[in-house]
């Protein structure tokens, strides 16, 4: 079985067939999915969407392009909202300097609120970084100093010392179908030296269809085809990856309860 850690169900590409993609992930074996907030204005739909299939559960959060548009978003109101049974994440969250460079102090200050109700609720930090190696290295320096919390860089696409750093942190790396292109052979590098019980992998769907996907739109179904290559660059079984990215998923998503993993499992197994 496989765990996509990272995609958004709640997206408008999804309205026309949903529920056909949700049984196409079924068929496919991926048997728990995180849909990740990037509007804590619009969480409601998300935690909908969360409330009405067993296998789907949802984090809480702003997304850094979205940061100027939510710059009133508390710490105390993400950690009482992730309060719901159904949210096990903070985030997504970070630094964007590609599309919103112009706005890279609120993207720090809503960060930092989030690495704050992290740290309060222990739930995992969905972390977004991209084009802000230096900036981030820096930040999660600082905050973690000032008391532990669990993150994972999501969607890794950066350089290879912001993940060296990530896991010298204790954070876990997941990598999209980003690490199938041709061109990544960057982040299939940085792939090969993250350790087994560090690794996760996710769709990010609708976004970055893995090969042979590639251009279409994407969906939790695919992750099987970014996990097969993560075992080619790792030279283990697409077996092995797909045991050790669902328990690293369940030691970093605690609160997922474990019997969710078991029925889903025998639900596929018929």
């Amino acid at each position: 079985m496989l765990v996509d850690s990272h995609c958004h169900l709640d997206f408008a590409d999804f309205d026309t067939d949903r529920e056909a993609l949700m049984q196409r992930a079924r068929d496919a074996g991926v048997g728990l999915i995180v849909t990740i907030s990037t509007r804590v204005r619009q969480f409601d739909r998300i935690r909908a969407l969360a409330e009405g299939h067993d296998e789907v559960y949802c984090s809480v959060g702003t997304h850094p392009n979205s940061a100027h548009e939510e710059p009133d978003i508390t710490t105390d109101e993400l950690v009482t909202l992730a309060q719901h049974p159904k949210v096990v994440a903070i985030g997504e969250a970070g630094l964007d300097y590609f599309y919103g460079a112009e706005h890279k102090v609120l993207q720090a200050h809503g960060l930092r609120r989030h690495i704050a109700a992290a740290r309060i609720t222990q739930l995992p930090l969905v972390i977004h970084a991209r084009d802000a190696d230096e900036d981030m290295i820096a930040i999660l320096r600082d905050e973690m100093g000032k008391g532990a919390f669990p993150a994972i860089l999501h969607c890794f696409s950066s350089g290879a010392e912001l993940a060296r750093v990530g896991l010298e942190l204790g954070l876990y790396v997941s990598f999209s179908g980003i690490l199938t292109f041709k061109s990544a052979q960057a982040i299939r590098d940085v792939a090969a030296f993250v350790p087994m019980d560090r690794l996760l992998v996710e769709t990010d769907a609708p976004y970055l269809a893995p090969v042979p996907h590639r251009g279409q739109r994407n969906e939790p179904s695919y992750v099987r085809d970014t996990a097969a290559v993560l075992a080619e660059v790792k030279g283990v079984s697409a077996e092995e990856i797909a045991r050790a990215t669902t328990e690293n998923f369940m030691r970093l998503f605690t609160k997922v309860p474990r019997d969710a993993l078991a029925g889903q499992m025998a639900a596929q197994h018929g």
